[in-house]
């Protein structure tokens, strides 16, 4: 089977699309900590978990269709991509690993 581009391309896109979502998963959790605690809710923080869960998700996806392995794995990241301002990364990757399933163990 020749390799093409697309499992490459999307799981670039989905590493990418994960650094941000936890990027601002940590900064989100820090300042609303911060905020949080100065007005008496630090529980605020927590709003930055989902972020950097889903970014940690998408980056192990990413991973994942770098090596063409786990075809459910590499596209559960790319839908994780998908969820923030970076959405169209995300599309993007869900595209490109599902044109490239036949390339996957």
């Amino acid at each position: 089977m020749e390799k093409t581009w697309k499992p490459t391309t999307a799981g670039i896109l989905s590493i990418i699309a994960g650094a941000i979502g936890v990027i601002s998963g940590i900064m989100v959790a820090a300042l609303g900590s911060v905020i949080g605690t100065f007005f008496g809710i630090a529980w605020t923080g927590a709003f930055g978990v989902p972020s950097l869960t889903l970014g940690i998700i998408a980056i192990v996806g990413g991973i994942y269709a770098l090596k063409r392995q786990v075809w459910g794995l590499a596209l559960a990241g790319s839908i994780c991509a998908l969820i923030g301002p970076w959405a169209i990364l995300g599309l993007l990757a869900i595209i490109f690993v599902s044109l490239g399933k036949s390339e996957f163990e």
